[in-house]
């Protein structure tokens, strides 16, 4: 491995946003927002699928642009830091919501959404800096099972918080703070002298951006794996955004069975993480992918036919071990079919595929609970993005980047 320090430090700004992804989006304020700032009223889902649609589009359009000024500046952490600032803050800003705060709850977590979302694109985009080709598999899935460490101390952080969530938001917000400074402290960034000192950045963003688009054909495995991934990772997306709601909602649990919930998927999580490091390595990322997405569909299945709680733990467990896998293994996939003068720009991409997805998964769960009155329903129908998902990624073709 390159530099194991280097990948240390990186991956401690994972163990440290992996607070936000679980306090605030899938879990607490997730459902802190459906019961309390909407006080459980049924339209609180298509609220909190309006708050991520307009995150996710917005981080959407600035991902690919920034990345572009990002290459052509050298300046990834700066962006990075500015965008970890952004989360932080809204985050610690939740701590005065509470019950019909429903427009400044939303505010709050679009704003740091859009935040942790787009930082993500630079953050990614320092893996082929920190490591060689062979050891991109390896270096994401740590980073994903550092990662999730970080989810199983947030989550317990929950037991002695759960009667004043507000604290814990606050409490978030430091945990992210303080694990993203060693990244910004002591991560070496390549520079690299490019063009004339004085242009203008965003005309230059949006410029490149524009470019690329028209040259996408000349990347067709890349542009092939992207279309592939924007419709499985919406329905992954989804069950993350809204398993904590459809768990309290739909099955009753309590505010501590949903943290043991969420428990065991961070630590099932974490071990697929690892695992998949392995069959990655052994079996190849695309056939690796191609397990994840086979199992996703089959739990889609039985989150619609299961009625009781013990199962729903059963199946969360299950969950996990393809949760951080198919993130990590997308992402190395990512790193391997990406020119390395332009990985953040489509790094960009990579994210504008992640967010604009969400237009439809968690529209689609929102407005058929919403309709039905059946999350069951719901969580059934986004199950078919990953079956669309699974057949396009058969068009991409890597064999001769992997060996």
């Amino acid at each position: 491995m390159k530099n194991k320090s280097q990948v240390l430090v990186w991956s401690l700004f994972d163990f440290g946003n992996s607070s936000y992804a679980v306090i605030i989006v899938a879990f607490v304020f997730a459902v802190f927002f459906k019961e309390v700032v909407v006080s459980g009223e049924s339209i609180g889902d298509l609220y909190w699928s309006i708050g991520i649609n307009i995150s996710m589009i917005i981080s959407a359009v600035l991902n690919p642009v920034f990345g572009a000024i990002a290459d052509y500046s050298s300046n990834k952490k700066k962006f990075l830091f500015a965008f970890t600032i952004l989360c932080v803050i809204s985050t610690s800003l939740m701590y005065f919501t509470g019950e019909g705060t429903i427009f400044f709850a939303l505010v709050l977590f679009i704003l740091s959404n859009i935040g942790f979302q787009t930082g993500l694109t630079f953050y990614d985009a320092f893996i082929s800096e920190i490591s060689e080709p062979k050891d991109y598999n390896k270096v994401s899935g740590y980073g994903y099972a550092t990662g999730y460490v970080g989810s199983v101390i947030s989550v317990l952080l929950v037991f002695p918080f759960k009667d004043d969530p507000n604290i814990l938001f606050v409490i978030c917000a430091g945990f992210f703070l303080i694990f993203s400074m060693p990244l910004f402290l002591f991560l070496k960034e390549e520079k690299k002298s490019n063009g004339p000192v004085k242009i203008n950045y965003i005309a230059y963003g949006f410029n490149k951006v524009f470019n690329t688009l028209k040259n996408l054909n000349n990347f067709k495995d890349l542009k092939n794996f992207l279309i592939s991934f924007f419709f499985y990772i919406d329905a992954v997306n989804t069950i993350i955004f809204f398993s904590g709601i459809y768990a309290s909602s739909t099955l009753g649990f309590s505010i501590t069975e949903l943290a043991i919930f969420f428990l065991i998927v961070q630590i099932t999580a974490m071990i697929g993480s690892y695992l998949f490091v392995l069959i990655g390595d052994k079996m190849g990322i695309i056939k690796s992918l191609n397990i994840n997405l086979i199992f996703w569909t089959l739990l889609t299945i039985a989150v619609f036919v299961t009625n009781d709680k013990n199962s729903f733990f059963i199946i969360g467990g299950f969950a996990g071990l393809f949760l951080g896998s198919t993130q990590s293994l997308s992402r190395a996939l990512m790193t391997y079919l990406t020119p390395l003068d332009m990985k953040t720009e489509f790094f960009g991409f990579y994210a504008l595929m992640d967010k604009t997805s969400t237009l439809i998964g968690p529209l689609t769960f929102g407005l058929v609970s919403w309709i039905s009155g059946s999350q069951k329903l719901a969580i059934l129908s986004v199950g078919l993005f990953i079956i669309i998902g699974m057949f396009l990624l058969k068009k991409v073709k890597v064999k001769e980047i992997l060996k």
